[in-house]
């Protein structure tokens, strides 16, 4: 099958860690390697926002990325690219006119959707979308806050209803596009996936400091990930230490606010001692310091899906995890880790020291959840039923 995969502006070739380069990123690169690897063959089209960049570049065998000239050949944030997508629209229906027509285009990220869909429809493509994060949900939970476009949500509840399939991360997200208008018919369930070759149990881990309990959490350095929680809870977790992995580089966190509002909040909690920000971490090198945890803290606010509780799941690392979001999926409660209520400090702190303090308990976790990624959660696995999605969408008459 040939498959186009749209991601405006998240290109799977792009180095993780900047402000809009991650998990979206990360997820198309390996979904495109994983349905390569199952025989089919993928384009990516992503802005092009480099001048130096070749119209098309190599990925992986089967896999190419299109670098689409739509707008300025420069860096953009994401919610400054809703004008440029007609042109996007018109570069890849005059690619599928002749050149590459696939059999089935998958949109990630709304506005990859508004180009999908036009296109699609003038070649007679069927287009399946992927939110991977709702405008309804962003504007509830960050309010003023919130750079969207302010016709989001109504592209969105649009782009439901028109699309030929809805591929849905979480339960959660069901209700929510139940609430926009989408049709149940039209979703199907297929959740996010892991590398269960690179998560493992095997490998190094970065050195721990003796005689503690070390609690990891992986988030960027923004409020609603909920950083500030866990330094509440510590105190009411004696012995154990936080470390937290994200943000700028180490030796630019001096001067980054939030980091210094974490610092200043460890020291008021009379913390300090037992509160390390790490800042940004190579890819590579992520197995290496889940691996080095006892357990994950992940307690954002809200979380459309949330990879890092799998990475660390299938590092054989247990989890306590806010119950939001795709969250409330992976973690199995009582199994593979504990869910806990979002902001809520005293009980993130009983279930922390329930765990760092119970070894039957959480190598228990351990186990159970590194199984889970592996059975659930790997990419091969996630590949093949999004694969039948799309069998399944390529069969129906779509109008052009």
């Amino acid at each position: 099958m040939r498959i186009a995969m749209i991601s405006e502006h998240a290109s799977p070739l792009a180095a993780l860690g900047g402000v809009d380069a991650g998990g979206q990123n990360s997820h198309v690169a390996e979904l495109a390697a994983a349905l390569a690897g199952h025989g089919h063959d993928v384009r990516v089209y992503t802005r092009r926002d480099h001048p130096d960049l070749p119209p098309v570049a190599p990925m992986s065998d089967r896999v190419d990325v299109v670098h689409v000239p739509a707008g300025p050949a420069r860096a953009l944030p994401k919610d400054e690219l809703l004008p440029y997508m007609g042109t996007f629209a018109e570069f890849m229906a005059e690619q599928w006119r002749d050149e590459w027509r696939p059999d089935v285009a998958h949109a990630h990220f709304w506005m990859s959707g508004l180009a999908t869909l036009d296109a699609g429809r003038a070649r007679g493509i069927p287009v399946v979308q992927t939110f991977h994060a709702l405008g309804s949900v962003k504007r509830r939970h960050q309010g003023r806050a919130d750079t969207s476009p302010p016709g989001r949500i109504g592209c969105e509840r649009h782009l439901g209803q028109a699309v030929d399939r809805v591929i849905v991360q979480c339960r959660d997200e069901i209700g929510e596009l139940l609430r926009l208008g989408v049709p149940r018919s039209k979703m199907a369930l297929v959740p996010s996936g892991v590398n269960i070759e690179r998560f493992c149990q095997r490998g190094p881990a970065v050195p721990r400091t003796p005689g503690r309990h070390r609690i990891l959490t992986v988030a960027r350095l923004v409020e609603r990930k909920g950083v500030e929680d866990i330094i509440r809870a510590l105190p009411g977790v004696p012995g154990a230490e936080l470390v937290v992995v994200g943000g700028p580089p180490a030796a630019e966190l001096g001067g980054d606010p939030y980091a210094r509002k974490l610092l200043a909040l460890a020291e008021t909690c009379r913390v300090a001692d037992r509160v390390r920000l790490a800042g940004a971490v190579p890819a590579p090198e992520m197995p290496a310091w889940y691996r080095s945890a006892d357990v994950l803290a992940a307690t954002p606010w809200y979380e459309p899906f949330g990879l890092t509780p799998l990475e660390a799941m299938a590092c054989g690392v247990p989890v306590v995890a806010t119950e939001v979001g795709g969250l409330a999926d992976t973690v199995v409660d009582g199994i593979t880790g504990d869910l806990v209520p979002p902001r809520e400090p005293k009980a993130l702190a009983a279930a922390l020291r329930r765990l760092v303090g119970d070894d039957v308990r959480r190598f228990s976790y351990a186990a159970a959840a590194a199984d889970r990624a592996a059975v659930s959660y790997s990419w091969p696995r996630v590949a093949e039923r999004l694969a039948a999605v799309y069998s399944t969408v390529a069969d129906l008459e779509v109008v052009a």
